[in-house]
């Protein structure tokens, strides 16, 4: 369960870099996920990301917030509380700081990267709850590619590609570090696809996403995300597939767009 929603928050020309100019401070988005039970799909939590602008005293960041939350039907069966942050440059989507603090049935995680991009390092912090309620922290200076970012970095840093003038079968492939591991991400555009969503019918960017260094993802072509097509380019629409079950992420609710 607890690589499900690790995945959730993975979720949202490919072979170009580009400046954001897809996302602003004050966006918030609301998603549904769901995860198939018995043959049974069933909304089990509320995902919800968030922007917002943080001045510092030497520059201005994105702050990039995303939290998983079971519905409370949910909470006696396997109870979730996930907050995810990245604080980003807001042109480049460059990441500066991460922070992972997780509650998912009883476990306790929390991470923190300090990222020193000029060495292309991160100095990570990662502590564990033990059974007896305290916790123990474990420290490393990890080295980093040059364009290594966090899960929701990654995500944000997605929208900012241009899709426009791709061709079926394009792929891209980023570096994500993830419980301090470096895992390549591999996004394969598909085409374009026109679907129903809760904000309306939206054309769409379909994305295949693969993990190349990990089984966590499984199938051909079964773990799908569809961006609109639009200047925003807002992940609507989720599909993936795990080797104990599969699921979906729907958009609620999109406020405070860029564009």
């Amino acid at each position: 369960m607890k690589n499900v929603f690790s995945f959730l928050i993975v979720l949202v020309s490919l072979g170009l870099t580009a400046q954001n100019q897809a996302v602003a401070g004050g966006e918030k988005l609301v998603f549904t996920a769901s995860y198939n039970m018995s043959g049974i799909l069933n909304d089990l939590a509320q995902v919800t990301m968030e922007t917002n602008t943080v001045n510092t005293s030497s520059s201005t960041l994105l702050h990039l917030k995303c939290t998983a939350t079971t519905f409370s039907k949910w909470d006696s069966f396997f109870k979730i509380r996930d907050l995810y942050e990245s604080y980003v440059s807001p042109t480049s989507i460059t990441p500066y700081l991460y922070k992972r603090d997780i509650y998912e049935g009883g476990y306790v995680k929390k991470m923190e990267y300090k990222y020193d991009q000029k060495n292309h390092t991160v100095k990570s912090t990662k502590s564990k709850k033990r059974k007896d309620g305290t916790y123990w922290d474990e420290k490393k200076n990890i080295a980093i590619g040059a364009n290594t970012k966090d899960l929701v970095a990654t995500l944000y840093k997605l929208r900012t590609f241009d899709f426009s003038k791709a061709t079926p079968g394009k792929s891209k492939t980023l570096t994500v570090i993830f419980d301090n591991q470096e895992e390549q991400v591999t996004f394969t555009f598909l085409g374009t696809e026109t679907i129903n969503t809760a904000i309306g019918k939206k054309n769409c960017y379909k994305l295949a996403i693969a993990i190349n260094t990990s089984d966590v993802l499984k199938g051909t072509n079964d773990n799908l995300l569809w961006l609109t097509a639009d200047d925003n380019k807002v992940p609507v629409y989720a599909k993936f597939k795990i080797a104990v079950g599969n699921g979906e992420l729907r958009i609620k609710s999109a406020s405070g767009l860029k564009n």
